[in-house]
């Protein structure tokens, strides 16, 4: 799977990942949510929206989060030019998602239960629990389509919709849109009319167009 040859399409938009919300309870108070912070702005509905969101319980375990971070990182692993998945806070992401789209409920916990059942009936044990390389056996089983057996039919799906998930995450990121070079747009540098131009036409710039329309800063 080779992130930059395959993924490096998806498009670029909101560079930030949510942040998860930790309350924390005192004495006999009512715990206080922290306030979500946003790198981006929000109008007023949108926050209101997502900080709702991010406000909901988890809908993964702690059990289905680490799965769902192993998987990330496989698909998504670190390398000389940026971090890896979880890096990027991929699997936060994973958990916003679903909350925002409850569609993706169902497919998530059956794909990560579908995995166990899997490797424990191979290696009898969880996903989580298995080697490096029992993990990635039983992902090259899932992760190309067109190789895998009939019997893995919903694995293949599952996988898909991780790995879709998992792509928008890393490349909506700051990690990710880093990784390929996206800078975004940039204003230009106008230094004014060349100085031969003006002398050829005799005219020249006033000390107010020179303080306050034109820079002469030079560059290379």
């Amino acid at each position: 799977m080779d992130r930059r040859k395959s993924l490096k399409l998806i498009a670029t938009g909101i560079i930030a990942t949510p942040v998860v919300i930790a309350g924390c309870k005192t004495d006999d108070t009512k715990a206080k949510a922290e306030e979500p912070k946003f790198s981006l702005d929000r109008n007023p509905d949108e926050l209101k929206y997502e900080k709702e969101l991010l406000a909901k319980e988890n809908f993964f375990t702690g059990h289905e989060m680490a799965t769902i971070t192993i998987l990330a990182d496989i698909i998504i692993p670190k390398d000389d030019v940026s971090g890896n998945a979880s890096d990027a806070k991929v699997p936060e992401f994973i958990s916003f998602i679903v909350k925002d789209m409850p569609n993706h409920e169902v497919p998530m916990r059956g794909g990560l239960r579908w995995l166990d059942m899997q490797s424990l009936k191979r290696y009898d044990k969880s996903f989580m629990d298995c080697s490096h390389d029992q993990q990635i056996e039983l992902v090259d089983m899932i992760a190309y389509p067109d190789k895998a057996k009939p019997g893995m039919k919903q694995g293949v799906a599952f996988f898909n919709l991780m790995r879709n998930l998992t792509a928008t995450g890393f490349y909506t990121s700051e990690i990710g849109v880093k990784d390929i070079g996206y800078t975004g747009n940039k204003p230009t540098q106008w230094n004014g009319v060349p100085d031969d131009v003006l002398q050829q036409y005799k005219v020249a710039y006033t000390e107010k167009e020179l303080k306050e329309c034109v820079s002469f800063e030079k560059t290379n």
